[in-house]
């Protein structure tokens, strides 16, 4: 299988741990999706990665729908529960990671932008959504087996330690910092934790 991806992306970093969980290999092709390159292109007219090339050749595209095929032909214990609360809740916490991931890099891309009003507003309003999710996370059982819930709020964390250094999302979140050093320790996180 093909996956288009760019190594600073949360989304794709969460593809990958899910993979790496599952023993699935990935012939990992580097892509810079602004540039719109045409591989990409082809097997996805959204211009974004991570973008998955399945060996039958069907394109797969966004994160959580890459994640579920994943987890489907994987022999590991699956991520994404079959039915009933823990399903709903680990899709929950995913939909939650997702948000401040989606937060967090609009973030990143309008910074790269002169500051007017609007901006400065803007960032402030993700910045307050980012924060307030954390604070819900801080309030989850910390002691649940991994679920792809789980897989996100680690990549959403990483993602705001390699952006966002200068912005401590850790005080006042004991129980989330602790179990994210814990997550850590696992490889899936350890080898696709962002550098740069």
């Amino acid at each position: 299988m093909k996956l288009y991806y760019s190594p600073a992306s949360p989304y794709v970093r969460k593809v990958v741990a899910v993979a790496m969980h599952h023993g699935v290999a990935l012939d990992r092709v580097g892509t810079n999706p602004h540039e719109s390159p045409a591989g990409l292109l082809a097997d996805n007219p959204l211009s974004k990665v991570p973008c998955l090339v399945t060996d039958d050749g069907v394109s797969l595209c966004d994160s959580p729908l890459i994640c579920e095929y994943l987890d489907s032909i994987g022999t590991a214990a699956k991520l994404i529960p079959d039915h009933g609360a823990p399903r709903w809740n680990a899709l929950r916490v995913a939909a939650l990671a997702d948000g401040i991931m989606d937060a967090a890099v609009g973030r990143r891309m309008a910074s790269q932008f002169p500051q007017d009003e609007g901006r400065q507003k803007m960032d402030g309003r993700m910045k307050s959504a980012v924060f307030r999710t954390l604070d819900v996370l801080e309030g989850e059982d910390d002691a649940a087996p991994l679920t792809i819930g789980a897989v996100g709020a680690v990549c959403a964390l990483g993602y705001l330690d390699f952006r966002f250094a200068g912005e401590d999302w850790r005080t006042g979140r004991p129980r989330l910092a602790a179990w994210y050093e814990r997550q850590m320790q696992n490889p899936i996180f350890a080898e696709t934790a962002p550098k740069g």
